[in-house]
């Protein structure tokens, strides 16, 4: 005879709903377990104030200072006795120091002769293209013509410039370039002065001063037959050249 199992008694058949009430269960668990928070107990201390009933203060014993009276002041005298003591005071007779009409006043005679005049030297400063006879630069000596000289002043300029030229070799390594302008003046003594500079770099205006202020003496430009200061202006280049 075959055994037949009763439905109702199948173990297995609520074997998923008891799981997942289990872990329901055991999820909840955990999570109050998580937030569960316990706090540290205070204890609670009775904080009572002792005041000393006994409140007397010693008090020191100090000692008392007798002052002595100061003696009255001395009686009046019963007579008194007026002295004259007024004295005849001269007076000084202040006189005016104001002048009247009646006054006159000698006026100091100063001779011609004591007075010097000194002649001051105008300074007369032109410039190179306007100048009457252009400063002579040392070897335009011979030259006859003052467009001659003038020629020979610029040759000899640019051919100063190129004897004492040498590029700063800081500007070399930091490839400054560019042009300089330099102006300067040939004084009444035909020395070189008042040389300023102005380029896209100080090495490079440093290096075209240094230029300028080597230029010989010259004999000095001439103006209205006297010498005069002569304002002159020339640019330099610094091109560094690919090789």
């Amino acid at each position: 005879m075959e055994r037949k199992k009763n439905p109702q008694a199948d173990l297995n058949r609520n074997s998923g709903l008891y799981f997942v009430i289990g872990l329901a269960i055991v999820l909840f668990t955990v999570w109050r377990l998580l937030e569960y928070k316990t706090y540290d107990t205070v204890k609670e201390y009775d904080t009572v104030l002792n005041v000393m009933d006994n409140m007397d203060e010693e008090v020191p014993i100090t000692e008392m200072i007798k002052t002595v009276t100061p003696p009255p002041p001395p009686a009046a005298p019963d007579v008194i006795a007026i002295v004259e003591d007024m004295v005849e005071v001269e007076e000084t007779i202040i006189e005016s120091t104001e002048s009247s009409q009646e006054t006159y006043v000698e006026d100091a005679i100063v001779s011609v002769e004591e007075v010097e005049v000194e002649e001051v030297e105008e300074e007369i400063s032109v410039p190179f293209a306007v100048i009457e006879d252009v400063p002579v630069f040392p070897g335009c000596e011979n030259l006859a013509t003052n467009a001659e000289r003038k020629t020979c002043f610029n040759e000899m300029i640019q051919e100063h410039i190129k004897t004492n030229f040498k590029y700063p070799s800081t500007a070399i390594e930091l490839g400054i370039q560019g042009r300089v302008y330099v102006q300067f003046e040939i004084n009444q003594y035909g020395k070189v002065s008042k040389i300023l500079e102005r380029g896209p770099d100080k090495l490079l205006e440093a290096e075209a001063g240094r230029i300028i202020a080597l230029l010989p003496p010259m004999k000095p430009g001439m103006q209205r037959g006297r010498p005069a200061t002569v304002r002159y202006a020339v640019p330099i280049n610094f091109v560094m050249q690919m090789q």
